[in-house]
């Protein structure tokens, strides 16, 4: 695990935003998809991983039926390993056991580790985007002109973009890519991509918020 599984999980906390006890909760989850893709468990078996930064290492333990005779070490388990853990199992019963596969499965669990964390950093930036625009709606925002169409403009705002329909211009108003321009925020919504922002200049309340923020009169 040193090797690949902490590099990658090393490269992760230094380049995103995320907090150190979200990049390990990911880790385990990688960790657990990762080891059902290599024993080709079913998702009826509890599977739990632990992550052990002091440690630098990684345990995975999956519940195991308890037999005399294992037929199946993926789902079974024989009852003197079993009693190592509860000296109190019997044959039959259910318990989790250590099943950390071997040394080579780092390099799996590290690919899978960086997938699920890739994922984990863009639901984040979009929640995060959503946020930050949501508690901006009814507000004056700048930004720089990316695309004009005859159904909408198109408005870069850094790190997302903003949408102004053709019913939301101002009749005569020409647009032209790289402009800046200030508009209004409308309205925001939650999507699969990010937040979609739509936004006016044509709305009565654009003229008042110009207003309040050129003049503190006014404001």
């Amino acid at each position: 695990m040193k090797s690949e599984f902490m590099l990658a999980f090393n490269e992760i906390a230094e380049h995103s935003k995320l907090k150190r006890e979200v990049i390990i909760e990911a880790l385990e989850s990688a960790l657990v998809s990762a080891y059902r893709r290599e024993m080709n468990a079913s998702t009826a078996q509890h599977v739990v991983a632990k992550v052990d930064m002091a440690s630098e290492s990684f345990r995975i333990y999956a519940e195991k039926e308890v037999v005399e005779e294992v037929a199946d070490d993926r789902t079974e388990v024989t009852l003197e390993e079993a009693r190592k853990v509860d000296p109190d199992v019997k044959l039959g019963d259910m318990i989790t056991v250590e099943s950390t596969p071997p040394k080579n499965f780092g390099r799996i669990a590290a690919q899978t580790a960086k997938q699920v964390i890739l994922q984990r950093l863009r639901e984040s930036e979009r929640e995060s985007q959503y946020q930050e625009y949501a508690n901006r709606e009814g507000d004056i925002i700048h930004g720089t002109i990316q695309s004009v169409t005859p159904q909408q403009v198109t408005i870069g705002l850094g790190r997302t973009e903003a949408v102004m329909p053709r019913n939301q211009m101002i009749g005569g108003e020409r647009y032209r890519t790289h402009d800046k321009l200030r508009s209004f925020v409308l309205e925001v919504r939650k999507s699969s991509r990010g937040p979609q922002i739509i936004v006016s200049r044509s709305h009565k309340n654009m003229l008042k918020r110009l207003l309040e923020n050129e003049v503190p009169e006014i404001y």
